[in-house]
């Protein structure tokens, strides 16, 4: 009789760790790239992200069960080949080192600002949209010379494969890798930053772990998103970027509109116009192809518990659209929905929705819907129907939020000069933008001392002459 010797298999914290320590090496080795090198890796990036486009737009739908091309195309793909186009294009003066001011007596030394990488960034993307939300943060990491490890949802295996398959292509794994595997065991590496994108609940728990090795993080988490209509402006423009925002991916959107607050003589004529739009865009119904399903059957019975328990707390629902009833013929496929009378009683009034399901809200004046958002948590967006008047101004003074969009939805993450970001419960710091070359790089200052030094006026021995530069520079 033998006896096989089985060896055991690395865990996944072995495993990561070693990934991490052979990137970190690499940069010791191999310093940060130069200007010429970032835009190469970023226009192959993107050019292999453009040539598998239909491979994409096909996993991303298997991955869903439906999801349109169209959104797809868009919202994924779009988003992060106009983001590489804005940060190769801008790259040479986001490298520039930058000067600052000098001291008096310090004027014939200079200071200046060097922006250095970091080393290596790991990234944590969600489901929702497992292209852009994964590689907008790895391309940003890559402007700003980093290696970068990327951990994507276990939610979106198709995705992932194509992605895995892509970057094992463009990159050796010392610079660029994707991984599977523990989240927890992901997140406690002492990577040289975390970027993590999901809800506020996974969010703290990454952030326990990172600050376990002093990891800094960004995080974007999401949050109950309103949307404030001033009276007078329920117009068919109006809703129609409403529904467009709301049910763009089936509502699984982190920047979606969580809810409506409309003005209360104008909640019928409202939800009258909302029903008639979610036909003209969806004329098939939500079976239609372009119509994004629920990602999975959790999901699906999270958004249908948060009805059912609205609807037993008292609350009216009302399915809108052509045929909402043939969503069941389509697995995990949500009808349009909207709820009225929702009371804070009702978890529908306080959990992220993240779905087709509208809560529409009633105000008296521009006051209550203010005070209405602000006794909530801050969140990533807010959107504004309504005049450059006095009523607008209130609102962006006196809420606090991620970004704004004012007279649309969604359109503010498309501004890839704009930080995106969120604030308190929906996130810290911020990527897009100058933002996020800096967030992901270390701001070195650096002194250079002139050939007169003023300050050895103020060496020891200390004298007559010190007190007297002393009182002249605390005066």
């Amino acid at each position: 009789m033998t006896i096989t010797e089985v060896t055991p298999q690395p865990t996944d914290a072995e495993r990561f760790g070693h990934i991490l320590a052979v990137q970190r090496a690499a940069y010791r080795r191999d310093g940060a790239p130069s200007l010429a090198a970032r835009r190469s890796d970023l226009n192959r990036f993107k050019a292999a992200l453009i040539a598998r486009r239909s491979a994409i737009e096909e996993a991303i739908n298997t991955d869903f069960g439906n999801r349109s091309r169209h959104e797809t195309a868009m919202m994924e793909l779009g988003g992060v080949v106009q983001g590489i186009d804005y940060l190769e294009s801008h790259l040479r003066r986001f490298m520039r080192p930058t000067g600052r001011h000098t001291a008096l007596h310090m004027r014939l030394g200079t200071n200046r600002i060097e922006y250095q990488p970091l080393g290596v960034v790991g990234v944590i993307s969600p489901w929702n949209y497992p292209v852009n939300l994964s590689l907008m943060p790895v391309v940003t990491a890559i402007a700003a010379g980093n290696r970068v490890m990327l951990k994507p949802s276990k939610f979106t295996p198709a995705t992932n494969a194509v992605l895995a398959s892509m970057l094992s292509e463009l990159f050796p794994q010392e610079q660029v890798t994707i991984v599977s595997g523990d989240g927890a065991a992901f997140s406690s590496l002492p990577f040289d930053h975390l970027v993590f994108t999901g809800s506020t609940e996974v969010g703290r728990a990454v952030m326990k772990a990172a600050s376990e090795n002093l990891v800094p993080v960004t995080l974007e988490l999401g949050g109950k998103s309103p949307t404030i209509v001033a009276k007078g402006h329920v117009t068919d423009r109006t809703v129609s970027d409403i529904v467009f925002g709301k049910l763009l991916s089936g509502g699984q959107t982190c920047i979606a509109p969580d809810y409506a607050l409309v003005h209360e003589s104008e909640i019928d004529t409202f939800i009258d116009s909302y029903d008639h739009l979610v036909k003209a865009a969806y004329p098939d119904g939500p079976n239609s192809r372009d119509y994004t399903s629920i990602v999975n059957d959790k999901q699906y019975a999270i958004l249908t518990d948060l009805i059912e328990d609205a609807r037993s707390h008292g609350a009216r629902i009302i399915e809108v659209g052509h045929r909402p009833g043939e969503a069941a013929h389509r697995p995990h496929t949500l009808a349009p929905t909207v709820v009225l009378g929702v009371t804070d009683d009702m978890r529908i009034a306080h959990e992220e929705i993240f779905g087709p399901i509208l809560p529409i809200f009633p105000y008296r004046d521009i006051d209550d819907a203010i005070d209405y958002v602000n006794a909530r948590p801050r969140p990533l967006a807010l959107y504004y129907f309504g005049n450059n008047d006095t009523d607008r101004r209130k609102v962006l003074d006196r809420t606090t939020s991620g970004n704004v969009t004012v007279n649309g939805t969604i359109m503010h993450v498309g501004q890839d000069d704009l930080p995106f970001g969120g604030v308190g419960a929906s996130g810290m710091g911020q990527y897009h933008g100058i933002e996020g070359f800096r967030t992901l790089s270390h701001p070195k200052g650096i002194y250079v001392q002139g050939r007169f030094n003023a300050a050895r006026l103020l060496y020891a021995p200390f004298s007559k002459r010190t007190d007297a530069l002393l009182n002249f520079f605390l005066r």
